[in-house]
C-alpha cells in the first residue's frame, strides 16, 4: 500500500509538473501575442495623433 501511495505520488506530481509545462508555454504564447497587439495599438495612436493634428491644422486654415 505505501509502494503504491508512493507511486501514484510520483505519477501525480509528473502529470502536474506536465501541465504546468503546457499552460507555461500557452501563456508565453499569449503574453508575445498581447505584446505584439499593443505595439499595433501604440502605431494607431500615433497614427490618430498624427491625423487629429493634420485636420486641426487645415481647420485653423480653412476657419481663421
Amino acid at each position: 500500500p505505501l509502494g503504491q501511495v508512493s507511486e501514484l505520488a510520483e505519477q501525480l506530481e509528473e502529470r502536474l509538473f506536465h501541465l504546468y509545462d503546457f499552460h507555461n508555454e500557452l501563456i508565453h504564447e499569449r503574453l508575445q501575442a498581447l505584446g505584439q497587439v499593443m505595439e499595433r495599438l501604440e502605431e494607431a495612436r500615433a497614427e490618430l495623433r498624427h491625423v487629429c493634428g493634420t485636420v486641426e491644422a487645415a481647420y485653423r486654415d480653412l476657419c481663421l
